[in-house]
């Protein structure tokens, strides 16, 4: 029986409501009012009046304004992620198998044709993202990526950001943010080409506009405030579990952080440090954090494993560390989660910035039903079928039978046309069976 020290005032889905016709409103406006009204949005809300395409020069120049050490850091994360895709991409291959004598049937890995890339640039400088949306496209070999992301007054974009966009691969960089971004790439603003998938984390706004364009364009996940669930026993260091915890926290005020303890004595270890370690943050992050924390965390104690398995599993987080002995166990009895963190060697701050997988993840349970954003994102599986005049003697036949059987006469008489041209002297049983 699962005993809570701590419950959740609030859910990730508490804010939604009021921002769906706010967006829908904005995105019917950018499409009606084309590039001049993307122009004015950037101004009302960025206040930012230069040029939206961003030039081979002003590309070119964001690396003489970012220190030697941090371009590296840069270019090591890129390496990691780039390396992880390539091993993805290897371990998808195209399929022909022959069904019956005379058909052949396969499926082929096609890349789509353009995609966006939402980069966050606002609180804070999200290069990490830079990287996970825009390499893994890349990798797949998408023809056209665009990237977007804000431009702050008298700047642009983030020098490090914009050096990240261009060593990640965009062919087309926009000085965009919020919904009027993802309203460009979807309808091709700037670029003459919408855009065939939209990807990238965002605020609340951005992630609404994503989800209302879903249907004319694809999307990487229906998105929502990041989360962080820890597993943890008696072997865990309760500091390490609060520090992990508090490292998402700081996100923003509807962050969800969740502990599921096998000890009572470290669950009530952690609910003490977490507030000594967020008052411990800058004024902005502690204050991001401490309302997180106070309306979004919980913390559970389990009886058992399983118990904690079947929880987790319920939660679906995003980001899901386990701190307990025998982690090849937990390896393979978890089934729901974004990313796994297996350990206190690994933690959720590795996977979002350096370690390789890729970090835009599902949220609010949508990790039942999907995984994270890979190179397989950027691929259409697509099937073919290839069959001799021989084969269609069954497969023609069954055919016409089932198409009748379903009432869809025009599909039997498909069958029945090919039946009598290749086979003239041949009778066939083409009624529906009694």
């Amino acid at each position: 029986m699962v005993e809570y020290l701590k419950k959740a005032a609030k859910t990730a889905r508490t804010d939604e409501a009021g921002i769906r016709d706010t967006v829908r409103a904005m995105l019917e406006d950018i499409e009606k009012g084309g590039e001049d009204k993307v122009r004015a949005l950037a101004r009302e809300f960025d206040n930012w009046d230069g040029d939206i395409v961003v030039g081979a020069e002003e590309r070119a120049a964001a690396g003489e304004k970012v220190p030697q050490q941090l371009k590296d850091d840069i270019r090591f994360a890129h390496d990691q992620v780039k390396h992880f895709a390539q091993a993805q991409l290897a371990s998808i291959s195209d399929t022909e198998v022959e069904l019956a004598p005379g058909l052949l049937a396969g499926q082929r890995s096609v890349p789509m044709g353009s995609v966006g890339c939402y980069v966050p640039g606002g609180r804070y400088a999200h290069v990490a993202s830079a990287i996970m949306s825009i390499v893994p496209a890349r990798v797949a070999g998408v023809d056209h990526i665009v990237a977007c992301s804000p431009a702050r007054p008298g700047i642009g974009i983030n020098p490090a950001i914009l050096y990240t966009l261009d060593l990640a691969g965009a062919d087309t960089i926009l000085a965009l943010g919020g919904v009027q971004a993802i309203g460009a790439m979807a309808f091709g603003h700037f670029t003459g080409r919408p855009v065939d998938m939209l990807v990238g984390p965002g605020n609340q706004y951005v992630a609404e506009a994503k989800r209302i364009l879903y249907g004319r364009v694809g999307i990487d996940m229906f998105a929502g405030p990041t989360e962080i669930l820890v597993i943890a026993d008696d072997t865990a260091d309760p500091e390490i579990v609060a520090c992990d915890l508090v490292g998402q926290v700081e996100h923003g005020y509807n962050s969800p952080a969740w502990l599921i303890s096998l000890s009572r004595d470290l669950a009530e270890k952690v609910l003490e440090l977490v507030p000594r370690f967020i008052a411990d943050l800058p004024e902005n992050n502690a204050q991001n954090a401490q309302a997180a924390w106070r309306d979004y965390g919980e913390v559970v104690v389990a009886a058992s494993r399983d118990e904690a398995v079947q929880l987790s599993d319920a939660y679906a987080a995003e980001h899901l560390e386990v701190h307990c002995a025998d982690l090849d166990w937990w390896l393979g009895s978890l089934r729901n989660y974004g990313s796994l963190f297996l350990g206190e060697e690994t933690t959720v701050a590795y996977g979002d910035k350096t370690s390789g997988p890729n970090h835009i993840l599902p949220t609010m349970q949508a990790a039942r039903y999907t995984g994270g954003l890979s190179v397989g994102k950027f691929l259409k599986t697509l099937t073919w079928q290839r069959m001799t005049r021989d084969a269609n003697r069954q497969i023609g036949a069954v055919t016409a039978r089932i198409s009748r059987l379903e009432g869809m006469e025009a599909h039997a008489r498909t069958a029945d046309m090919r039946l009598r041209k290749w086979f003239p002297g041949e009778t066939f049983d083409l009624a529906v069976g009694k």
